[in-house]
């Protein structure tokens, strides 16, 4: 029987690094995102709610991305599970709901913004020791409380896709000032 000799696979790319990594291309991607939204917001037609699709797919990949560097560095990815089948199941959601009206889809984006800002928030208590993780437990605690006033708004004559432009371009800039940390604490270590 012949035996199968493998190069031995590279190592990981460290935790932090992958990180910063992952957090620089979510801003870039909410920056556009948030962009492409503002410009369609006025009406939820076919670009605005595909926009609207996207968002959280492109969640669920990132929540990947981050298991997969997690779980070679040994860290928790429990909480990262949920969040991707939080965002898959908001991406289904989202898609039904703009068949029915802005408010429909706040009422959808708020209960995310809620269930994944706690999970953001718990995700990053737990890399505190990590270093650069202040921007993200922020970004999960403001994530929740923008999920109720999206769910709010829904119920009022003002319902608009613009604030939620405003919300992921702020989540952005969360996730921009987390990779900065967190390349400053790398340096530091």
């Amino acid at each position: 029987m012949d035996t199968l000799v493998t190069a031995p696979a590279p190592a990981p790319a460290s935790a932090p690094a992958a990180l910063r990594r992952l957090y620089f291309v979510r801003f870039a991607f909410a920056a556009v995102w948030a962009a492409l939204l503002f410009a369609t917001a006025d009406t939820l037609g076919p670009l605005s709610a595909s926009l609207l699709v996207l968002y959280p797919l492109f969640d669920v990949a990132c929540a990947v991305v981050d298991v997969r560097s997690a779980a070679a560095d040994g860290g928790p990815v429990r909480h990262l599970y949920l969040n991707i089948v939080l965002s898959a199941l908001t991406a289904v959601g989202l898609a039904v709901a703009a068949t029915s009206g802005i408010p429909a889809v706040l009422r959808v984006w708020g209960a995310w913004a809620v269930t994944a800002g706690l999970v953001q928030l718990v995700v990053g208590v737990s890399r505190r020791r990590m270093g650069g993780q202040w921007a993200m437990i922020a970004s999960g605690g403001i994530s929740t409380l923008a999920g109720v006033s999206f769910a709010a708004q829904a119920g009022g004559a003002d319902a608009s896709l613009k604030t939620l432009a405003g919300y992921a371009f702020l989540g952005g800039v969360f996730f921009l000032v987390s990779a900065l940390r967190l390349g400053r604490a790398t340096r530091r270590a």
